[in-house]
């Protein structure tokens, strides 16, 4: 199983990615072994996933989301956020 994810920055930015642990792709991403990203804007919460059975429709997910304005991404996780309990 992989999922999708995005996290929410110090600046308010969002992250988008994919892993087939979040909740451990967070922490590295907090510890400095993330992206770029992350390194220079902080990430503060993982606040949205959605599962997928494979890690292509994960990637194609991500690629999609990436290219997504910020008030759209705010509007999906408004609207399909819910506590991250390690699964979406």
């Amino acid at each position: 199983m992989f999922f999708c994810y995005i996290l929410e920055c110090a600046d308010g930015s969002y992250y988008v990615g994919v892993s087939d642990d979040p909740q451990r792709r967070v922490e590295e991403h907090n510890q400095g072994r993330g992206s770029n990203w992350t390194a220079a804007r902080r990430p503060l919460k993982l606040i949205w996933t959605e599962e997928h059975p494979t890690l292509a429709s994960a990637r194609k997910r991500e690629n999609q989301l990436k290219r997504w304005s910020h008030a759209n991404k705010a509007k999906l996780i408004g609207v399909s956020h819910r506590p991250h309990s390690g699964r979406a």
